[in-house]
């Protein structure tokens, strides 16, 4: 089998967790595997580096940073090889470029465009371990793109697909997937597996488990993906394609993400090309748009509202600021304080009534909604930020997550 495996930063935060990582590695060799590894860099390496950039200057320049924040990479995968090596297993440590990941070019959160893996096939047929560089790859121009946070998790399945691996194992400081974030819902229940639909819901709306691009590319590809904990030897989480007819849960989770701000546009004209006059000068900032609400016409006039992240709402309003008088609102105004909170279940499209329960469930704890967005298998609404823990735990005690599915 071939097998890749990524380690992520508190995996590897020092050099004691590095040499246990390299056992590990050399456990999984020994069965009889090929093995490629993606490794983060070290601990809050990626932090610290931010951190000094901002003592330079307040405004650092996109490619120097991603100059700057892809050696923490280089470090680790270093003293990984380093690790291998003097256990007696042989291993290559490459960098992004060197492993042929190409990317769009787009500083700070870059997408892979493809993977010419040719130097990671010729290490892996003279018998080494390959130790790849996670969160970065190189443009046309070989300039050093990196794929923003988490971006190690879509290195790893976007390796895993390119040499047509058997298994990609996603090892963090978690035990796997769960019906909700551990941190909020005490008895949130491990997942033994999920559908990729699922778990691609659940990544984009907020559970920080596994990069929503990765699991996209996993999908894409069948790669099937294990979430495990680096610390122990549990079997962790299986993401895999699910058919119909295996019955997946009503619902199998809640999500949650706080890094969510709105944004609201007063009567905007009621005409063809206006909401793409919007959301084409937005996305060409690389601002990503998640729900819109427009709201019901009246004298040739509505109003739309969206959400973005909130770290992207300053230059967000920049941008609404400058066609505002070209879509005729008469006005924008905006919020930070608020946060969404999801429920996904794949078996919710066959299942009426899911979402009506949602909402009595936040109705009876005394929490408002302020937006709403669905799809087939999710429903997510805005909230107040400081009710958004309150409303995972009260989702989470209505839908019975904490039995055994």
């Amino acid at each position: 089998m071939l097998v890749v495996q990524k380690f992520g930063g508190s995996s590897v935060a020092d050099t004691d967790r590095i040499k246990r990582v390299a056992q590990r590695i050399i456990e999984t060799r020994n069965a009889g595997n090929d093995v490629v590894v993606v490794v983060s860099a070290m601990g809050d390496t990626t932090d610290d580096l931010i951190a000094l950039a901002r003592q330079v200057t307040d405004d650092p320049p996109p490619r120097e940073m991603d100059m700057l924040l892809s050696t923490g990479e280089q470090v680790s995968i270093a003293l990984v090889a380093m690790a291998l090596i003097a256990a007696g297993c042989p291993a290559v440590s490459l960098t992004g470029a060197q492993a042929g990941i190409y990317t769009n070019g787009i500083y700070a959160k870059a997408r892979i465009v493809r993977v010419e893996a040719t130097r990671v096939k010729q290490a892996l047929r003279e018998g080494k371990v390959v130790v790849v560089a996670g969160f970065q790859g190189v443009d046309g121009a070989q300039e050093i793109n990196t794929l923003g946070r988490g971006g190690s998790d879509t290195t790893a399945v976007a390796l895993a697909a390119a040499l047509r691996a058997d298994l990609c194992e996603i090892y963090t400081d978690v035990e796997g997937v769960f019906t909700a974030d551990p941190r909020v819902v005490p008895d949130a229940r491990q997942l033994t597996e999920i559908s990729f639909d699922e778990m691609l819901e659940l990544a984009s709306l907020g559970a920080v488990v596994l990069h929503p691009r990765a699991v996209e590319l996993g999908k894409l590809y069948n790669v099937p993906l294990v979430v495990r904990s680096s610390f122990n030897n549990k079997p962790g989480t299986l993401i895999r394609e699910v058919s119909d007819v295996e019955k997946p849960a009503v619902v199998s989770g809640i999500a949650h993400d706080s890094n969510v701000a709105k944004i609201g546009l007063f009567d905007v004209l009621d005409q063809p090309g206006i909401a793409a006059t919007i959301f084409s000068a937005l996305a060409a900032e690389h601002i990503d748009v998640d729900m819109i609400v427009q709201g019901a016409m009246r004298d040739g006039r509505n109003d739309i509202a969206f959400t973005v992240k909130r770290n992207d709402l300053r230059k967000a309003l920049d941008v609404i600021a400058t066609i505002k008088d070209k879509v005729g609102a008469k006005g924008y105004t905006f919020d930070e304080d608020l946060a969404k909170v999801s429920i996904v279940g794949a078996g919710m499209v066959s299942h009426p009534g899911v979402a009506a329960k949602m909402f009595d469930a936040l109705a009876r704890a005394g929490i408002n909604i302020e937006m709403i967005s669905t799809s087939e298998i999710k429903v997510s609404c805005i909230i107040r930020a400081e009710r958004v823990a309150d409303a995972v735990r009260v989702l989470h005690a209505a839908f019975n997550l904490s039995q055994n599915g």
